[in-house]
């Protein structure tokens, strides 16, 4: 089998997991009628604090499902710079939303600075978009945004009337790390997208948990961007399946990447003397003497895909990657290195 680390999305369903989805019980959604689904879409809002929870085919649909119920045309979202809805998501807000999306720089801890939202909100004035909305994102890159920090953030946003979108794709790895309930982060958001597919290890899925009075634009804004799925449950099993069993192993994730941040440093280009640490269950790794297309060479012809170093890459660690491979893959660093 190849060791891939490239991220935490690559990971297979085990033959538990498909063994949850097998048994299913299934209904139409569209209906309102799939037992799995609505089973998982109560626990969620549940567990984050929230009136309601849809289900989603993934987190682009969840994010811009959230943005539009949000934002209506030539209005604006103010997000970080560097966050996935402002730089990896096709810009849909604009394309399909006709919603403006400006972007502040953020820190280098990546949490937002205070006074910058303040800033970012436009004026009361016809040469401007209507500011609306602020996107948060938890973890972003790994890194996880303190709960002081996204208190913070609410309150100047509060202050502004902006509603707040929290893009918590990796909700979890910032809970483990954080060690709080969810909904010690959710209460500092309207709305609140996760995803099964990452750490999670489902094989796709998300949820989208919100207040009672924007269900009626979700399901709404879901059904336009082609989400509205019929007998979903199988999915549905697999992302029940992944919250009972996979949440408290993310630990093990973070455990082994801080492992290996240690053991590459020796071969890891050091910026202003830094060294290589791990953030939750990622490390960023700039191989040393420039050789970041050897090694992904090397890696590939002994069974390992990484991302290309450009000049840096992300390692992930998942469910799939054991004591045993994780040690197999820093051994074949070292050898690539003569050590």
């Amino acid at each position: 089998r190849m060791i891939d680390l490239r991220s935490d999305t690559v990971t297979k369903p085990s033959k538990e997991m498909l063994q949850a989805m097998y048994e299913a019980e299934v209904g139409d959604d569209v209906y309102g009628e799939d037992p799995t689904i609505n089973k998982l879409e109560k626990e969620f809002s549940e567990l984050l604090g929230k009136d309601r929870a849809v289900f989603m085919t993934s987190g682009t649909q969840s994010n811009l499902s959230a943005i539009l119920s949000h934002c209506g045309r030539g209005e604006e979202m103010i997000v970080g710079n560097v966050y996935h809805t402002a730089l990896d998501e096709a810009a849909g807000a604009s394309v399909l939303g006709g919603v403006a999306i400006s972007t502040i720089e953020v820190e280098e801890s990546l949490s937002i600075k205070d006074g910058s939202i303040k800033n970012a909100v436009k004026p009361d004035d016809p040469h401007y978009p209507i500011s609306k909305l602020l996107c948060l994102e938890n973890t972003s890159q790994g890194r996880v945004i303190p709960i002081e920090n996204l208190k913070r953030n609410h309150a100047e946003a509060k202050e502004m009337d902006l509603s707040i979108h929290l893009d918590g794709a990796r909700l979890f790895n910032a809970i483990e790390d954080l060690k709080c309930e969810p909904k010690d982060i959710a209460k500092y958001a309207d709305s609140v997208s996760i995803c099964f597919s990452k750490g999670l290890g489902a094989p796709a899925g998300s949820i989208l948990c919100f207040p009672e009075n924007m269900e009626h634009k979700v399901r709404r804004q879901r059904k336009i961007l082609g989400g509205a799925l019929r007998q979903v449950g199988v999915l549905g099993a697999a992302c029940l399946y992944a919250v009972k069993n996979n949440i408290k192993r993310l630990k093990e994730d973070h455990e082994r990447a801080s492992f290996l941040a240690k053991a590459l440093n020796p071969y890891h280009c050091k910026k202003n003397g830094k060294d290589l640490h791990s953030f939750t269950n990622m490390v960023f790794f700039e191989p040393i003497e420039k050789k970041g297309s050897d090694l992904f060479s090397f890696l590939k012809n002994k069974g390992i895909i990484i991302s290309k170093p450009c000049p840096e890459t992300r390692l992930v660690m998942h469910l799939n990657i054991t004591d045993e491979v994780l040690n197999s893959f820093i051994k074949t660093i070292k050898e690539f290195y003569g050590d």
